[in-house]
């Protein structure tokens, strides 16, 4: 059983995400790294 509890974000929180996503993988992260860092999963980024 997970004990972790879901967050929801507001359209304001999902913009930055998506533009912090987008800024760290042109930097030349890995997409393990920018998930990590921006706590989503990776379906919840490619959505």
């Amino acid at each position: 059983m997970s004990t972790k509890r879901r967050r929801r974000h507001s359209p304001d929180q999902i913009v930055k995400k998506l533009r912090d996503a987008d800024a760290m993988l042109n930097t030349g992260q890995d997409l393990a790294s920018v998930l990590q860092a921006l706590e989503v999963s990776e379906s919840t980024l490619d959505r």
